[in-house]
């Protein structure tokens, strides 16, 4: 089968790359069913992008729910072998508010998920596709990378309550170093213990550079043991995208969910994340796995301004025939005008919307000047 590429979408092509990605290294593609009870997602709210979920009602009186997360699902039906290394790609649709928009809206995301006895290796592989897919998308990008228990080991230490901790996690996820010191002292966080969290949200930057100056400066103040995996994580990442990693602590997520290595991705020319994932054994364990999981979504939602670039023409050619014309004759016009792979569009009279290239008529099969719409 010849595709022309022409004729696919930006996020058509990034599809196509990323699943050549992916089976590359072994993951296999998961499909799905478009439905899923609504209690999935109630129960897991904060893990979803959005709580505002599609329902319906079905026939036999449940309430189901238009898929608004991907990773939810695949947990709930892939059977759990904790002893081994289940790897699984997909592209499916989701149905969700838009970041773009800010309407629900039918959207294609692509991922990958990796579950089983999770060791640094698989880390190390899913971060490398984490920025080769960012790649794949843009030269122009970066892979912010974390790790949550370090930052889950200090806040622990803090004498403060649920509600307490998820005002710090605010802080420390927008970097917001003045309200973070306000509201230490609020809750009666010591201060060297808040220096610790402000070191870590201001100290960002290349892993060369970041790891050994954390080191140094939390050695004896905070367990160093996750900065240490980061180390060997990020070096065994893939070298040539090891130079699109930053180490940035104010990538956190719902510790409720997420622990271990957390990553997000950034373009250039789009003002969010289009990647974002990590280890979520938490999540697992709350829906009764055993199995230790890794993974990442790319929003493709996310992309349409990359590939919004203005179409001059809808067609290359616009083929006009009359009444005494054979569809024979013009079948064989439009098969020879588009041999090289240009489009063809036939009718008897010149649309008024439409943008061509140029238009021929069947008659002569010749470009008339006059009827070029630019």
């Amino acid at each position: 089968m010849n595709l022309n590429e022409s004729s696919l979408s930006f996020n058509e092509k990034v599809i196509f790359a990323l699943r050549s990605l992916y089976r590359e290294r072994g993951y296999s593609q998961y499909k799905m069913s478009k439905f899923e009870e609504y209690d999935l997602y109630a129960r897991n709210k904060d893990f979803l992008i959005s709580d505002s979920v599609i329902t319906f009602t079905d026939t036999n009186g449940k309430l189901m729910a238009l898929k608004p997360d991907v990773t939810l699902s695949i947990i709930k039906n892939l059977k759990d072998h904790p002893d081994c290394v289940q790897k699984v790609y997909y592209n499916e649709n989701v149905y969700r508010i838009s970041k773009g928009s800010h309407a629900f809206k039918e959207i294609m995301q692509a991922g990958l998920e990796c579950f089983g006895d999770i060791d640094n290796y698989n880390i190390c592989e899913v971060v490398s596709l984490a920025a080769k897919s960012l790649k794949t998308i843009s030269e122009n990008s970066v892979l912010d990378i974390s790790h949550l228990k370090l930052i889950g080991d200090i806040i622990e230490g803090f004498d403060v309550d649920g509600q307490g901790k998820k005002e710090i996690l605010k802080c420390i996820g927008e970097k917001n170093v003045h309200e973070l010191k306000r509201v230490c002292a609020s809750l009666g966080v010591a201060d060297e213990s808040a220096d610790i969290i402000r070191l870590l949200i201001t100290t960002s930057g290349k892993p060369s550079d970041v790891l050994p100056l954390l080191e140094a400066s939390l050695g004896g103040k905070a367990d160093i043991s996750p900065i240490n995996q980061l180390k060997d994580i990020i070096e065994g990442v893939d070298e040539d995208v090891r130079d699109m990693l930053r180490i940035d602590f104010s990538v956190v997520d719902d510790m409720k969910y997420y622990n271990g290595i957390v990553f997000k991705g950034y373009i250039e020319g789009v003002p969010t994340s289009v990647i974002s994932g990590g280890q979520y054994d938490r999540l697992m364990n709350r829906m009764k796995r055993k199995s230790g999981a890794i993974g990442f979504a790319v929003y493709l939602d996310a992309l349409e301004r990359l590939g919004m670039t203005a179409k001059k023409y809808d067609i290359d050619t616009l083929l006009v025939y009359s009444e005494k014309d054979s569809p024979s004759a013009v079948s064989a016009a439009v098969k020879a005008l588009s041999a090289n792979g240009s489009s063809v569009l036939a009718c008897k009279k010149i649309p008024e919307d439409i943008k061509y290239r140029a238009a021929v008529r069947l008659s002569n099969c010749e470009v008339n000047p006059d009827e070029k719409n630019a």
